[in-house]
């Protein structure tokens, strides 16, 4: 049982402008006294004739100096139509305040001495002044976040073409995080394993800074922790003179070099310096940089898009393409020397594939012990020097060796107890430690299987190719089961779900793909070393155009065919020689080939030499360029064997 709980806080803050609104309420507006009388009642004496507000608020008295104290942004302004009229009287020495609507002195005049006069005139004239500052902070000049800065003095301007320093950041920084806190209720663990807690912490930032000093010196930033790629985030520092001086251009980061030549083209996505000057007449631009892109042409024609690509022989998918067994691969070379009609007796009916559980996914599940030697009949392919093939073990099973058969399969139920038992001596032989976990068997706890869409089975020739690529510390265990013409009965090699092995005993698989990697084990070749992406999809036939070249040579020039060697094999196409062209268009067998590549789609699926749904070539032999070139081409020339083999792929 797991229990995952997961607390989560966030924290955000983002560089974004607020307007306070600021409101002078009257002191008669609040209410002192009892807390707990703050509200007044809203019950109304039977004899009353009007009904109070509980909240009252007091009119104007018509006496400026005592209205503008009272003034309160929550009370609606005055109409239009009342207008406010100053009289200076000379003989009392005061001012009165008319207070109109149209012609109509709708209140009686206030009078204001001297002294009161000068204070309304000071408070109005200090309200004014901040109405003004606010304005001009609402303006585009004043909301920013760093004003412009003035340095005085000739030398600065110049030097820098004015006296301005114009800094202008952009963006928001959002911070989030959390605690993750998982539980697992396992008793054979100790109280202090069965709890993790890890923090959870994610940062997000956008941001965008143009920074000006004077007119000269420009500085931008663009950085997005979001960004797809890499070359989207830009670092840009540049310096632009006046046209009548020697140094026109100085540019630091992301630069690029454009050229108005249709001969020669420019770069773009660089990272380094620039700088162009002038002399006179004469311009001089020089670049010193790091190549940050690359090109890449692509045509259009009749609606499809048509890219180049290029391939080395190193270039082939790992960890994604396996045989189900060593059978299968064996008979892989011969069922295709027959295409486009694949010769196979097989058909397997149905597979289940167990990973590693890299993810928090807790459905379809078990504990596995994935047995490296399972449903392997030859002795060349049997890891362990202590087992041995059974009669009629050449059709893969799980009695095509004594594997099984001389281990108590009930003490490879329990996880718990495996190691323990696989490290004693669980074939009987008397000896001890001869099984090496990682190598003869590896133990997989909530080991995961993968769903039907999450990879494809060439019925067919017996191999799988994932969706995705494995990593060099995952584990793939397969059962599977076949049927072979010619025989009734059903093949099968590891142990089914639903084949009455309840969780939490182990299922005992078929190892596919170790933990740890050793070249030299049988275990290696069951990954495949011939699928070979070019990163395209849904490919047509008609567009398509493959070769094979070889660089090797003394000139140095790659070359479609072998200049060195025997004068069979010198001089024809290498596309032939490797097996890819021995068709014509129409599919019929034509003695060496007739230059193109044998377009033969659903390699993945029923076999073939591509699959044009994901852009893949797969070669007809096992490993094309190391002992196919040995074995095939120059079977009978080891000295030519040893000088065009590439045997450590």
């Amino acid at each position: 049982m797991i229990v995952r709980r997961i607390l989560k806080y966030s924290f955000t803050r983002r560089f974004t402008f607020v307007l306070f609104l600021i409101f002078y309420l009257s002191e008669t507006n609040f209410a002192y006294g009892n807390p707990q009388n703050i509200v007044p009642s809203d019950t109304v004496t039977a004899n009353q004739d009007t009904t109070n507000l509980l909240f009252p608020f007091n009119d104007n008295t018509g006496n400026p100096y005592l209205d503008q104290q009272n003034q309160s942004p929550l009370f609606l302004k005055n109409p239009s139509n009342i207008k406010r009229e100053i009289i200076y009287n000379p003989e009392t020495n005061s001012y009165e305040f008319i207070n109109k609507i149209g012609n109509f002195n709708y209140r009686p005049p206030a009078t204001l001495d001297f002294e009161d006069y000068q204070k309304y005139e000071m408070n109005k004239n200090v309200k004014d002044y901040w109405n003004e500052r606010s304005q001009t902070a609402g303006t585009s000049e004043g909301s920013r976040l760093i004003p412009k800065l003035y340095v005085g003095g000739e030398a600065f301007e110049s030097i820098f073409g004015s006296n301005t320093i114009d800094i202008r950041p952009q963006g928001s920084a959002e911070v989030s995080f959390g605690i993750l806190s998982n539980k697992r209720d396992d008793p054979t663990l100790d109280v202090r394993q069965r709890r993790n807690t890890n923090f959870d912490f994610n940062m997000n930032i956008q941001m965008n800074v143009t920074a000006k000093i004077g007119d000269k010196i420009e500085f931008k930033a663009n950085y997005n922790t979001e960004s797809s790629f890499n070359f989207e985030n830009t670092l840009k520092l540049k310096y632009e003179g006046k046209e009548d001086e020697i140094i026109q251009l100085i540019e630091a980061g992301n630069v690029s070099l454009p050229l108005r030549s249709t001969l020669i083209r420019g770069s773009q996505s660089m990272f380094g310096v620039k700088t162009q000057l002038q002399f006179g007449k004469t311009t001089i631009t020089a670049i010193y940089s790091q190549q940050q892109s690359e090109t890449q042409s692509i045509m259009v024609q009749g609606g499809a898009q048509t890219s180049r690509f290029e391939l080395s022989a190193l270039d082939y998918e790992e960890n994604k393409h396996f045989f189900l067994a060593h059978s299968f691969r064996d008979n892989y070379p011969k069922a295709l020397a027959t295409l486009p009609i694949v010769s196979s007796d097989v058909t397997i009916t149905r597979v289940e594939l167990w990973v590693t559980n890299t993810g928090p996914a807790t459905e379809q599940n078990r504990n596995i012990i994935a047995l490296t030697d399972l449903g392997e009949g030859n002795k060349k392919n049997i890891q362990s020097p202590y087992i041995t093939p059974l009669p009629g073990g050449e059709i893969p099973s799980n009695l095509s060796n004594n594997e099984l058969l001389r281990m108590d399969t009930a003490q490879l139920r329990d996880i718990n107890t495996i190691t323990q038992y696989m490290s004693g001596d669980p074939l009987n032989i008397g000896l001890n430690n001869y099984m090496v976990a990682g190598e003869d068997y590896v133990k997989l706890e909530n080991a995961r299987m993968l769903k039907e869409s999450e990879y494809k089975i060439n019925t067919r020739l017996g191999f799988i190719s994932l969706n995705t690529t494995l990593n060099a510390d995952q584990v793939l265990a397969v059962a599977v089961q076949y049927t072979v013409i010619g025989h009734d009965s059903v093949f099968q090699i590891g142990e089914f779900s639903d084949q009455g092995v309840t969780s939490p005993q182990a299922l005992v698989l078929k190892l596919l793909k170790s933990n740890t990697l050793d070249t030299k084990v049988p275990l290696w070749d069951l990954m495949m070393k011939n699928v070979y992406p070019i990163g395209a999809y849904q490919v047509q036939r008609e567009d398509f155009r493959f070769n094979i070249l070889y660089s090797g040579n003394q000139e140095g020039v790659p070359t479609g065919y072998f200049s060195q060697g025997p004068s069979d094999k010198t001089g024809v196409p290498l596309i032939h020689l490797f097996g890819l062209d021995k068709l014509d268009y129409q599919m019929n067998p034509i003695p060496g080939g007739d230059g193109l590549f044998d377009f033969i789609d659903g390699a993945a699926l029923t076999g073939g030499t591509f699959q044009s749904s994901n852009g893949r070539i797969y070669f007809t032999s096992l490993e094309p360029f190391g002992s196919y070139v040995r074995d095939s081409i120059f079977p009978n020339d080891p000295q030519w064997a040893d000088f065009y083999a590439y045997d450590s792929l």
